[in-house]
């Protein structure tokens, strides 16, 4: 397994591939582009030759036109993120695979959950000696709370670890009350106490809440950073099970004031309940069991990045309407008689 970064994004390979290799994998036209590896221009007569190799940094530029970017970063709070997927750290089968899938995946902002069990494995190894703390944004979760006061206490004792490392995430919580272990639907008046509490604490708090548009609406009112409606219970891959009540809430959130953030959390099974979601005009998605319990984990790290981006992108380009009867896309001028 190769680790490579590419045009600054991380990218994890199965094999050891060459510069040609790698255009190809990309779907690059190697006539209209230059490589770099390393900060050392790579000739296209070796393309063929020179191999890649764990840790390479690659820059693969072209010529293009005056312009701006397709996208505008995801903004929560005083955040900024070109990607717009959010991964977790759970149920892995190791942490050497939770490691490769965070890079595959593309994501800036990571979660976390804070425990006092299990700090360290039977090997004495700690879940953030493999969390680059430089180079990702850490979200502390209150994941496995049921009432206001537990989630409170955890997102306190995060913020307090997190300042130690001097990483950014120290001042926001993703922000869970759980109402029963059954369903793990959130218990809507707990997670209302505590985002007003929390905000009060200074937090920037990310909160996880059902698909209600009432609810979403008061907790954004409450000082909610982001809203983050589930598209189905936690674990269950179901994806996006009422996708009207999340245009509700996109639209109740979102009136005169466009740029506010709705991201969709829990219940993602495959790559298309993300493009779904994001098609809908939600500003991001959250997964972790998604990945984590894939048949090939790694491979679902990348596609759920694709899939992330390809939504995105159907959403501003605008989809066709829907008709009732078919539209010829073929000429009708011009026909033998």
């Amino acid at each position: 397994m190769v680790r490579l970064t590419v045009n600054g994004q991380p990218l994890v390979l199965p094999w050891q591939p060459t510069v040609a290799d790698l255009l190809d994998h990309l779907h690059l036209d190697r006539r209209r582009v230059a490589v770099e590896v390393n900060r050392e221009l790579v000739p296209r007569t070796v393309h063929e030759e020179r191999r890649l190799s764990d840790g390479d940094v690659v820059e693969i530029v072209t010529l293009v036109g005056g312009g701006e970017e397709w996208d505008k970063p995801l903004r929560i709070g005083k955040h900024a993120f070109r990607s717009r997927l959010i991964t977790g750290t759970g149920k892995y089968a190791s942490y050497e695979l939770m490691r490769a899938c965070l890079e595959a995946s593309g994501s800036e902002v990571i979660t976390v959950a804070v425990r006092r069990e299990r700090l360290f494995d039977s090997e004495g190894r700690n879940i953030l000696d493999f969390i680059d703390m430089n180079r990702y944004t850490i979200l502390p979760n209150t994941a496995g709370c049921y009432t206001a006061e537990d989630a409170i206490r955890h997102a306190l004792l995060g913020r307090e670890i997190l300042a130690g490392y001097d990483n950014p995430g120290a001042g926001w919580v993703k922000l869970e009350c759980l109402g029963d272990p059954k369903t793990l639907l959130p218990d809507p008046i707990a997670t209302l106490q505590a985002t007003e509490r929390l905000v009060k604490e200074g937090f920037e708090v990310l909160v996880y809440t059902s698909d209600d548009p009432i609810m979403a609406r008061r907790l954004k009112e409450a000082g909610a950073a982001s809203v983050m409606p589930a598209g189905s219970p936690i674990g269950s891959g179901q994806g996006v099970l009422n996708p009207n009540s999340i245009k509700i809430i996109l639209e109740y959130l979102k009136e005169g004031d466009p740029d506010y953030p709705v991201i969709i959390d829990a219940g993602v099974g495959t790559a298309s309940d993300v493009t779904i979601a994001m098609e809908l005009g939600c500003d991001g998605v959250l997964l972790n069991t998604g990945i984590a319990h894939a048949r090939n984990p790694l491979l679902m790290a990348h596609a759920m990045r694709h899939a992330c981006e390809a939504g995105r992108m159907a959403y501003l380009a605008g989809r066709i309407p829907k008709r009732r009867y078919a539209s010829a896309s073929s000429p009708l001028e011009g026909l033998i008689e």
